[in-house]
């Protein structure tokens, strides 16, 4: 994605976030974790480094059986994470301590 934030594909992801958002309470464990990895697959695709740090994430707290207000902070941050525009290692590395510590409270 250099040259600029691509709005269509963020809005895209945007609503693939709100989806699993709305199904997060009630949803099986399984059917998110296959969201996600379909919002990690176009992350990679697309250079998207910081939504990819956040998606595993987000996968390991699922897997760990955590649900509620700490996944809802999860994808908020995963929302962010998509539209900054920033594709580099740092910015990866910045918003994955940020998730952690939100994961972690």
């Amino acid at each position: 994605m250099t040259g600029g934030l691509n709005w269509v594909l963020t809005n895209e992801l945007h609503q693939q976030i709100d989806s699993i958002g709305a199904r997060a309470a009630r949803a099986a464990t399984s059917d998110l974790a296959a969201d996600l990895d379909a919002i990690r697959k176009i992350a990679m695709a697309n250079g998207l480094t910081p939504a990819v740090c956040i998606v595993h994430a987000i996968g390991s707290a699922l897997a760990q059986g955590q649900r509620g207000p700490m996944i809802a902070d999860g994808l908020s941050l995963l929302r962010d994470a998509v539209a900054c525009g920033r594709t580099d290692s740092r910015t990866g590395a910045a918003f994955a301590a940020a998730c952690s510590i939100r994961l972690a409270s």
